[in-house]
Formats: structure tokens, C-alpha cells, sequence
């Protein structure tokens, strides 16, 4: 019963880090015009993200366009392109995998040793995704915050944090976690413990009758 509800949590919490993930691979709100000094008041909001450009008027229009050419983007933003497709992929493909492992799915002859070995793979991609969403979320946020210090870029050019980027850590976070927790079936320990406290085999069943046969009879003699 424990077991089957840790299941059901490691997979709402890697639902919900999927959903996430396929939510900031298409979200423009990576990088956000930023608010400083005499740029307080504006009526222009730029948002730009992996795919495209967004303006935003007033908070009446936005206007989007797609980027003409990725050899334009920057270093970050074209790792993050495909770190983030990649990490997508395999959260996917990782939940379907966890989905064919769990207890109450019947399948695998309902082998408990090999359902277990079915959530351990899927444990470890879901980990696997949620390293590769860490990294170009930490890395965007890194430039963004290295060119807010620089005060060689123009105020125009500089840019905050948005909320692509905390999303993404959060869903990073729910990756990991839920792979931890289908990790956590691993049947190594199993294994380990059956082997630790085996029964014994009949040729050792009978070499030890027969010992203590022969010590009773030594015993006997020795009385007589």
C-alpha cells in the first residue's frame, strides 16, 4: 500500500515537471526588458525566448517574431534550444516507462523484481531530464545576470530574469525528485538480502545430519 502510493506521488511530481518543461521550451519570457533607471516609465514590454521575440504595447498588443536564424541567437540560448527538446523527449519517454513499472499497472507478469528494474531506469532518465533543464535555465540566468552588472552593455540592452527561468528551476526540481523516488524500487537491496539469508541447500541439509551423526556416535563409543 505504501509502495504503490510512493509510486502515484513520483509520478504527479514527474507530471508535473513535465508539463513544466514543455511549458518553458515554448514560453518567450527567458529574458525580460528590464526597468532601470530612466526606462521606469515605458509602454514596451520585450520578452525573448528560445523560439521567438515578444513586444507587448501598454498591455493592450503584443507582437511576436520568430527568429530568422539560429547562427543569430546567443551561445546560451542555442544550447538551450536543444537541451530543452532533448530534456522533453526523454521526461516523456521516462513517464511512460514509469508508467509500465508501477504496481498497479498489470504487466511484466507482475514480476516485482522486474517492475523494479522498470522504475529504476525510468528514475534515472527523469534525473537525466532534470540535469538538462538545470542547465540551460542556470546558464540563460547567468548571462542575463552577467550583462545587468556590465556596464559596457546599454541600459536598452539589458535584460531580468523571467518567468521561463523559475519555472524551469522548479520543474528541474520535480524531475530529480520524482526520480529519486522511483529510484528508490531499485531491487539491488532485495537481491542482496535474499542472498544474505538464503535457505540452506539440501547438500548442506545433509552434510550437517551427517555430522551430527557421527558426533553422536563418537559420543556412544566413548561412553561404552
Amino acid at each position: 500500500m505504501v509502495s504503490g502510493a510512493l509510486q502515484i506521488a513520483g509520478l504527479v511530481v514527474g507530471g508535473i515537471g513535465l508539463v513544466g518543461t514543455f511549458a518553458i521550451t515554448g514560453m518567450p519570457q527567458w529574458r525580460v526588458s528590464a526597468f532601470i533607471e530612466n526606462n521606469i516609465i515605458v509602454f514596451e514590454t520585450i520578452w525573448e525566448g528560445l523560439w521567438m521575440q515578444c513586444i507587448r504595447q501598454a498591455n493592450i498588443r503584443m507582437q511576436c517574431k520568430v527568429y530568422d536564424s539560429l547562427l543569430a541567437l546567443s551561445p546560451d540560448l542555442q544550447a538551450a534550444r536543444g537541451l530543452m527538446c532533448s530534456a522533453s523527449a526523454l521526461s516523456f519517454l521516462a513517464l511512460m516507462i514509469a508508467i509500465i513499472g508501477m504496481k498497479c499497472i498489470t504487466c511484466a507478469e507482475n514480476n516485482v523484481r522486474v517492475k523494479g528494474y522498470i522504475l529504476l531506469t525510468a528514475g534515472i532518465l527523469l534525473i537525466v531530464s532534470g540535469i538538462m533543464v538545470l542547465i540551460p535555465v542556470c546558464w540563460v540566468a547567468k548571462s542575463i545576470i552577467r550583462d545587468f552588472y556590465n556596464p559596457a552593455v546599454n541600459l536598452a540592452q539589458k535584460r531580468e530574469l523571467g518567468e521561463a527561468l523559475y519555472i524551469g528551476w522548479v520543474s528541474a526540481f520535480c524531475l530529480i525528485a520524482g526520480g529519486v523516488i522511483f529510484c528508490c524500487f531499485c531491487p539491488c537491496d532485495e537481491k542482496n538480502r535474499r542472498y544474505r539469508y538464503s535457505a540452506p541447500s539440501q547438500q548442506t541439509r545433509y552434510k550437517t545430519y551427517t555430522e551430527r551423526n557421527t558426533e553422536s556416535s563418537y559420543s556412544k563409543s566413548q561412553y561404552v
